[in-house]
């Protein structure tokens, strides 16, 4: 239901009443703009009232306007041009302090984030990843700085991690080609959502390996193809995507690893300690 909200609409659009349709309407035309609108706005923008407004989420299945408007966002971000997302983002934040509005943004997403997260997910892809033979790590696009960013920390407390470089969607591939029973895939797949992650994905899972998705909406491409599925808010932030929620999961993760083998990665980080010093890899102030 989350992924094509306009496709729902339409599809029930000959059950609507006449304010009904004329708030379909309203949203079909101008989906990016009803994705920054309270209830309130939109009612006025569409010539009915708000609570017409809430009862029109509630006809398409939705738990109330909160839940239909973050439906409308999901869609924007797959459908919107990187010109249309500029034009949006200055209607988020015209003539406001940037720098501000766009932090406590970013904050938001990571409150709900951290309200939303299935802990449980959460606690068996850290064990996973523990135990895994192979550690693959995947992202394309926009998500691949967030793979590598994994891959690094992960590389510094295992020996067994390989990222996979999203090149030819054949040599994604055959970067993976023994993955199997045991090894864990971590692919990341935020909009707009690759298809070599996707099939990537769906490799590794018919492969027999375990795939740890990290993703934008528990509706994504990606969930088909997922064991454990960590879902983190990446809204819009001009043509690019805002992944601060994603990268706290990084951050969780590694924590929580380092938590649970503490004595073996001690071992490890005082042997790279001091083959630093001896080599002089890092520059002491």
């Amino acid at each position: 239901m989350t992924t094509d909200i306009i496709a729902r609409i339409r599809k029930e659009y000959g059950s609507f009443s006449k304010s009904h349709r004329k708030l379909a309407n309203a949203v079909i035309n101008n989906y990016e703009k009803v994705a920054d609108m309270t209830a309130a706005r939109l009612g006025r923008f569409a010539g009915v009232s708000e609570s017409t407004v809430v009862r029109f989420a509630g006809a398409l299945g939705f738990d109330g306007y909160a839940h239909f408007q973050r439906a409308v966002c999901e869609f924007v971000k797959t459908q919107l041009t990187p010109n249309q997302r500029i034009d949006a983002t200055k209607r988020r934040f015209d003539k406001k302090d940037i720098i501000e509005n766009v932090m406590e943004s970013d904050i938001n997403k990571i409150r709900i984030t951290m309200e939303n997260i299935d802990k449980s997910a959460f606690s068996n892809a850290v064990q996973a990843i523990i135990n895994a033979k192979t550690i693959y790590v995947m992202g394309a696009r926009g998500s691949e700085p967030l793979a590598a960013m994994l891959q690094y920390n992960l590389a510094m407390i295992f020996d067994n991690v390989k990222f996979i470089k999203p090149t030819s969607s054949a040599e994604v591939l055959e970067q993976m080609y023994s993955i199997g029973h045991g090894d864990v895939l971590i692919a990341f797949s935020f909009s707009r959502h690759s298809l070599k992650s996707i099939n990537a994905a769906k490799f590794a899972i018919e492969s027999g390996a375990e795939v740890i998705s990290l993703t934008d909406s528990e509706a994504a491409p990606i969930e088909a193809h997922s064991s454990l599925l960590l879902v983190a808010q990446a809204d819009m932030a001009s043509f690019m995507d805002s992944l601060v929620a994603p990268l706290s999961i990084i951050n969780s993760m590694i924590i929580e690893i380092t938590n649970r083998c503490e004595k073996e990665i001690r071992k490890r980080f005082d042997r790279l300690e001091r083959v630093w010093d001896e080599y002089e890899v890092c520059k002491k102030f």
